[in-house]
């Protein structure tokens, strides 16, 4: 596979733009993904989860005394009552953005991944489908990483595939089945020559975490969860990744790069959350060709680096630059 990737970016401007989401990092970095196409830094407006009289001594999420924003991202339900209320108070100047299929109607642009979208939203102009979820990494933010990165994984020069694994979600369970499917990916892929780095996500459980630390040699290394989150490097150096079937996130992510993303196979649990996970990785690898299940083997293919983030900055830019 090339680095050749593009790396140009777009200059972000100084549109205002506020972020406002539920305080978990799966839907705020979606928002922030997006608002950083127009803002550095965007305005977080976390939504708080507290009920009763403690949410009566909460600060408020915004004042209209604040400068308005021109566009407001949310994701998750929560935010959605919020997001209109913003919407109303500023006189309904500021153009709202969903990253999810909304409970409450009132968004100017709403944008579903393709495994939710249903063909009603066929007839919504303003809906518009998505390849999984948008996020913060593009190869313009690893690249800089890329060298010192492999020096330090891989000093011998050899290929690195970085495995990403994450936690049992009620369509897949992480249990000793699971556990032994993903160390034996691992130690095939170190028969073959390549050096493995793995990093657990926050879902992770400690089962989990114990189970793949005995995994720890001279050509593997676990994130250890107590040293600094290593993932940024590991995706910069990997030649390759293989990732666990959990995760809607991680695979758009490691698409970014343009490497060879092989997706793992876990434990199922039957019901329409397995239905929605299956649909995902069907339409990744059966209609778009992006990913391929992992078979015990890691061959180089080719495919479009997935830029979803920007190419939803884009549809947003055409509407707020209309008359």
């Amino acid at each position: 596979m090339q680095d050749n990737h593009d790396e140009t970016v777009n200059t972000p401007s100084t549109t205002c733009v506020w972020a406002v989401a539920e305080s978990k990092a799966g839907t705020l970095t979606q928002c922030l993904g997006v608002g950083k196409e127009f803002h550095r830094e965007p305005v977080v407006k976390l939504i708080s989860r507290t009920r009763g009289l403690r949410k009566l001594f909460e600060p408020r999420l915004f004042r209209k005394r604040e400068p308005r924003p021109e566009l407001v991202i949310s994701c998750g339900f929560r935010a959605e009552p919020a997001v209109l209320d913003i919407k109303a108070a500023y006189g309904g100047k500021p153009l709202t953005v969903h990253l999810q299929r909304p409970r409450i109607e009132g968004y100017d642009l709403v944008f579903v991944s393709r495994h939710d979208w249903v063909e009603e939203l066929d007839r919504r102009p303003n809906f518009h489908p998505m390849v999984g979820v948008p996020h913060q990494i593009t190869w313009a933010r690893l690249a800089p990483l890329r060298d010192a990165a492999r020096r330090r994984l891989s000093p011998d020069g050899r290929p690195i595939v970085a495995v990403f694994v994450g936690g049992s979600n009620g369509a897949y369970v992480y249990d000793d089945r699971t556990h032994q499917n993903i160390k034996g990916a691992i130690e095939q892929l170190e028969k073959q020559g390549w050096r493995i780095v793995v990093s657990v996500s926050r879902r992770s459980e400690d089962h989990t975490q114990q189970a793949l630390s005995t995994l720890n040699s001279e050509s593997i290394a676990v994130w250890d969860r107590r040293s600094e989150n290593p993932y940024l490097d590991y995706m910069a150096a990997a030649d390759a990744f293989v990732v666990a079937k959990d995760s809607i996130t991680m695979p758009c992510e490691a698409l970014a790069t343009g490497k060879p993303v092989y997706i793992l196979d876990l434990t199922p649990v039957e019901g329409p959350r397995l239905d929605k996970f299956e649909r995902y990785h069907r339409d990744l690898h059966e209609t778009l060709q992006l990913t391929r299940p992992f078979e015990g083997k890691i061959e180089p293919y080719s495919y479009e680096p997935l830029d979803e983030t920007r190419r939803i900055a884009s549809v947003i830019r055409s509407q707020l630059n209309r008359p």
